[in-house]
C-alpha cells in the first residue's frame, strides 16, 4: 500500500494477525491503480462500459459516493486525471514523474460519472478514480471487525480500535504531539507535510481546481466512530480550510486537531471536541 501498517490485539493468536496481514496485502493488490491488472485498473480502463466488480470493490465505490455527499464534493475519488497530471503516476517509492499541470482539471461530480449496481459498476468515458485514503479507512474498519473485539488496526495512519486495549482504558495512539485513547472509534490524519515533491506539489488534490490543495491548513487529525468517517472528515476539513473546518468537524467528528500553515492561537493545534 506504499505506507506503514500495523496490527495489535489483546489475547489473539499471532496467526490471526498474520491472516489479517495477508488480507490487507491481497485486497490492496486488487485496489491499486499502479498495476494494470488490478480490479480497479480494469474498471478505469473500461470507462463507458459496465464491468463486473467484487463485493469489496462494490462496497468501496458505494462508500466513495457517500463520502462525496458527506463532504459536499470535497472528497471525490474521480481525481485520477489530476493525480496523473501532477506527476503521481507511480508509487512514490519510485519517485514522481514530470508534472503536466496543463492537463489538470476540476473533477466531475462523482454521481455524474460513477454508477454502481449489485455486482457491477460503470464509469463515464474519460473518468478515472483513485480510491486513496477512503480505501485505507474502509479496510481498517473491516479488518478490525474480522480480527476480534479488542484490536487496533493501523493502515497508513487510518486507525480503527475495538475494545478497551490491553488494560481496558483504550488503545493509546499518537496523533501529532498528542497521545489519545481510542475505544470503539476510528481516527485519521490528512496532511500536506508529507508526500511532497519538487515544485511545491503534493498528493492532496482539491477536486474544485484539479490541483494540489492550496489550503491554510497543513494537517488535520480527526476521531470519529469509524476510520473511514475520520478519513473523510479530515480530508474535507483540510481542503476546506481554517475558517469552515471547525464547524464541519463539529458536525461529523468526536474530536479534531487543526494545524494551520502559520500557527495562530495555541488551541488550534490541540484536540477539541
Amino acid at each position: 500500500m506504499g505506507t506503514s501498517c500495523s496490527l495489535f490485539a489483546a489475547e489473539l493468536p499471532a496467526l490471526a494477525l498474520l491472516g489479517g496481514e495477508l488480507w490487507v496485502r491481497s485486497l490492496a493488490a486488487r485496489l491499486t491503480r499502479f498495476d494494470a491488472r488490478s480490479e480497479l485498473s480494469l474498471l478505469n480502463a473500461a470507462a463507458g462500459r459496465w464491468t463486473s466488480v467484487s463485493p469489496e470493490l462494490e462496497g468501496l465505490l458505494r462508500e466513495s459516493l457517500r463520502a462525496h455527499e458527506m463532504s459536499g464534493g470535497l472528497v471525490n475519488v474521480a481525481i485520477l486525471p489530476s493525480m496523473l497530471a501532477v506527476g503521481y503516476t507511480r508509487t512514490l517509492a519510485a519517485g514522481p514523474t514530470p508534472a503536466t499541470l496543463e492537463l489538470a482539471r476540476s473533477a466531475p461530480l462523482l454521481p455524474n460519472v460513477l454508477e454502481v449496481m449489485p455486482g457491477r459498476a460503470r464509469l463515464a468515458p474519460g473518468a478515472g478514480i483513485d480510491l486513496g485514503g477512503i480505501a485505507k479507512g474502509w479496510m481498517a474498519d473491516r479488518l478490525a471487525a474480522r480480527l476480534g473485539s479488542n484490536v487496533l488496526v493501523n493502515l497508513g495512519g487510518d486507525l480503527r480500535a475495538r475494545g478497551g486495549g490491553p488494560d481496558g482504558a483504550g488503545w493509546p495512539v499518537g496523533l501529532g504531539a498528542a497521545t489519545i485513547l481510542l475505544a470503539g472509534q476510528g481516527a485519521a490524519t490528512s496532511s500536506v507535510l508529507r508526500r511532497r515533491w519538487a515544485g511545491g506539489l503534493h498528493h492532496l488534490i482539491d477536486p474544485r481546481t484539479g490541483l494540489p490543495a492550496a489550503s491554510d491548513l497543513v494537517e488535520v487529525s480527526v476521531v470519529a466512530g469509524r476510520a473511514v468517517d475520520a478519513e473523510i472528515v479530515a480530508k474535507a476539513a483540510l481542503i476546506a480550510g481554517r475558517e469552515p473546518a471547525p464547524a464541519y468537524c463539529a458536525a461529523h467528528a468526536d474530536a479534531w486537531r487543526l494545524v494551520p500553515a502559520s500557527r495562530g492561537p495555541r488551541e488550534i493545534g490541540d484536540f477539541v471536541g
